[in-house]
C-alpha cells in the first residue's frame, strides 16, 4: 500500500462540481487486484447529512482529489461513500473507489472550447490557466 496526503477534493455532481473543504486528507492506493483506493476526507459537520444520502443511496460519484502537491492535476476517481464518523463538530468521510483512465487531449479539448467561446489573447491565456486548474467538464466532441 501508498499513502499520500489529499490536498483537495471536488465531487462532479450533474455538470456542478461541488468542492468539499478539507481540514485533512489521506488517500491509499490499496494496490491489491481490485484497483481500490481509500480516501478519507476530514471536514466539517455540515456535510454529514450530505454524505449520509450518498451513504442510504449507494450512489457511484465522480470525484476528483489533489494529491501530495498543490499544483498536481486533480486525479479523477469512481468512488462510493461508506461511512462517516462524527468527531465534535467535524466529521471523517471513507470513501473507496477506483481510478479513472485520465483523459489524455484534456488541454487540447479546453483550448478548443475556449477558442470557439471567441476568447483571445490575454482573456484566453488567463481562462485557460483557471480551466486547467478547475478542469470544468468538457463534452468530448469525437
Amino acid at each position: 500500500m501508498k499513502t499520500f496526503k489529499m490536498l483537495g477534493f471536488d465531487l462532479l455532481l450533474s455538470n456542478e462540481i461541488k468542492k468539499i473543504p478539507l481540514i485533512d486528507g489521506i488517500i491509499i492506493n490499496q494496490e491489491n487486484s481490485h484497483q481500490m483506493w481509500i480516501l478519507e476526507l476530514f471536514t466539517e459537520d455540515t456535510y454529514y447529512d450530505f454524505f449520509q444520502n450518498y451513504i442510504t443511496s449507494g450512489e457511484a460519484i465522480d470525484a476528483r482529489a489533489i494529491i501530495s502537491l498543490p499544483d498536481n492535476e486533480p486525479a479523477p476517481f469512481a468512488v462510493v461513500v461508506h461511512s462517516i464518523t462524527k468527531l465534535d463538530d467535524k466529521i471523517s468521510v471513507l470513501i473507496k473507489g477506483r481510478l479513472k483512465a485520465q483523459r489524455k487531449k484534456y488541454a487540447e479539448l479546453l483550448l478548443g472550447k475556449l477558442l470557439e467561446d471567441g476568447l483571445r489573447n490575454d482573456e484566453l491565456l488567463e481562462a485557460f490557466e483557471q480551466g486547467m486548474r478547475n478542469r470544468p467538464s468538457l463534452k468530448d466532441k469525437k
